[in-house]
């Protein structure tokens, strides 16, 4: 079993993948400083795959301790790296913030890799990277557009400094440029679990439809799109974390037509908020408490994905929609309610 390491792997995207490369056969070890998970969700791993994870409490920032962590696990054969800030309004608010702890964790830990000759980085992208796109839906080869907010620019920042290390090491790395991830696990033992106020649409809509926030705020409905809420690509997590292990192994067999490639991963169909709070309250049976309010700073107006490259050339797509990813995410509310993590 290869060992692998992933950062920021109690968090959202981080837990499903890691759960993913448990059940397809990997030796994963978690790094998170738990700025925004808990260390509870290794637990809920566990109980999902019968194998607890390695977990190590470390803030990347901390480059003493993480060359110590490498020097330690010299067996380790590739890195997903997810640990990041990753709140469009805060990073609006505090883009200094941003810009220190996203980049220099990416740096110091491309560092550590290339001392300990580890050369595989799958490495979690955004679509934000686009900005608003020219033409949607929105293919790899869109030109980079300046980024709406600090949190979209790290993400632009951080794959040149990848591309530029592969240019001058044995690095090679995948970008997955997600869109917007949402849904459970099918157990609902795990899922997204925001601390403090909710910044992403779906925990706010569950939250609101369970009691715990009064109401839910659209914001805007001015905007060009069919019913003037904001369009997005609306993909399940557990397929998004699939897509991590596709690359891994398209990595590790050698598949890669050069040391830097990138790939949308999202549906390639895109929904307005309001699309998915009518559907939330449909597949879930209940109703939604919303008003309508003035547009964000750094929201784009509609971006889905052209996922023909994962398609044909990283072997990857959907299996999950729409309906099962809000019905899996009220699931999850519910179990948070009963106090599954407590």
């Amino acid at each position: 079993m290869a060992k692998i390491l992933v950062t920021g792997g109690t968090g959202y995207i981080g837990s499903h993948t890691v759960v993913e490369l448990q059940q397809s056969g990997y030796d994963v070890v978690i790094i998170d400083n738990l700025a925004n998970s808990s260390e509870k969700i290794v637990e809920q791993i566990t109980k999902i795959t019968g194998i607890k994870p390695e977990f190590h409490k470390m803030d990347l920032c901390d480059r003493n301790k993480l060359f110590t962590f490498f020097e330690n696990n010299k067996d380790i054969k590739g890195v997903i790296h997810f640990a990041a800030y990753k709140a469009v309004g805060e990073s609006a608010e505090f883009p200094l913030k941003y810009y220190y702890n996203n980049l220099f964790s990416l740096v110091n830990l491309l560092e550590a890799m290339q001392k300990a000759e580890c050369n595989n980085l799958v490495f979690s992208s955004s679509c934000t990277i686009y900005g608003q796109p020219e033409e949607l839906p929105v293919s790899e080869n869109a030109p980079i557009q300046q980024a709406m907010s600090p949190y979209g620019n790290t993400k632009q920042i951080s794959e040149e400094i990848i591309v530029d290390q592969t240019k001058t090491s044995s690095l090679h790395a995948i970008a997955l440029r997600y869109f917007n991830p949402i849904g459970a696990h099918k157990t609902a033992l795990i899922g997204e679990l925001p601390l403090g106020v909710p910044n992403n649409l779906i925990p706010f809509v569950t939250q609101t439809a369970i009691g715990k926030r009064e109401k839910l705020r659209v914001f805007g409905n001015d905007y060009n799109t069919p019913d003037g809420t904001a369009v997005r690509d609306y993909i399940h997590v557990v397929d998004l974390a699939k897509a991590h292990v596709v690359a891994l192994e398209r990595m590790s067999s050698k598949k890669s037509e050069s040391k830097f490639e990138a790939f949308n991963i999202g549906t390639g169909n895109g929904n307005s908020v309001l699309d998915v709070i009518l559907t939330f309250e449909k597949v879930n049976n209940l109703k939604v408490n919303y008003e309508i309010v003035e547009r964000r700073a750094g929201d784009v107006e509609q971006v889905w994905a052209n996922t023909d490259k994962a398609n044909k050339v990283l072997g990857w797509k959907t299996e999950l929609g729409l309906d099962v990813a809000l019905q899996s995410a009220w699931n999850w509310e519910k179990n948070l309610e009963k106090g599954i993590l407590e």
